[in-house]
């Protein structure tokens, strides 16, 4: 038989297949023994393009992470103009953000991490900093505020609050009077989780508009 006419493997199939086994199954279902079955090869292929499981979750995370919107970022932050638009920016990359984390709620464990040798990590990373930094936040306190909405963003991404609540009237009954309604919560889980993102963001750039205010003055 003569060769294929396309290799059987490429980074890119094993990253997609392994984002889909882990958006299907969760991060634990993810080996390379597991995932060689879902390509149809032997597991020593998968080596030819990763040397270890950790790498192939790198690549994948960094894959989610290069849907993350930075255009958000391509304005001069020093001049007068640019100065007083870092909140607009941080919140439109924020949202993008957050979106590409809450496609694949399974995979944000691993997202929560620093960003490593990741190279859409460190893009992304650099252009929050920087962007920061050329609007006149002090680097250590850039570095914080970067940090702060990584948290926020990731927490927020990890999990639904409202559909953590179980539908059943009766499990609240009695016990719980405050929490009378909230067998309904699980109906409304999108609209909640995402005004409750919203809230969050608003309020923590009324607080770091403050802040930076404080810096400017001082």
């Amino acid at each position: 038989m003569g060769r294929p006419r396309q290799a059987l493997l490429s980074r890119d199939r094993i990253i997609g297949t392994a984002l889909a086994l882990v958006d299907a199954e969760g991060l634990g279902a993810l080996s390379t023994r597991r995932l060689a079955a879902e390509l149809g090869v032997s597991g020593p292929a998968l080596y030819n393009h990763f040397a270890t499981k950790d790498a192939i979750v790198d690549a994948v995370v960094d894959a989610v992470l290069g849907d993350v919107d930075l255009t958000a970022f391509d304005v001069d932050f020093a001049t007068e103009s640019g100065r007083d638009t870092w909140p607009d920016a941080v919140r439109a990359w924020a949202r993008s953000y957050r979106a590409a984390l809450a496609a694949h709620p399974n995979l944000v464990p691993a997202l929560a991490v620093g960003p490593g040798r990741r190279a859409n990590a460190l893009r992304m990373a650099d252009a929050v900093f920087g962007a920061l930094v050329d609007a006149g936040w002090p680097r250590a306190q850039a570095t914080r505020v970067g940090a702060l909405m990584r948290y926020f963003v990731t927490g927020s991404a990890l999990g639904s609050f409202a559909g953590g609540f179980p539908d059943d009237a009766a499990v609240y009954a009695g016990a719980y009077p405050h929490l009378d309604q909230a067998h309904l919560l699980a109906d409304m889980q999108r609209e909640i989780d995402e005004s409750a993102f919203e809230a969050g963001l608003d309020a923590l750039l009324d607080g770091l508009r403050a802040r930076y205010a404080r810096i400017a003055d001082g």
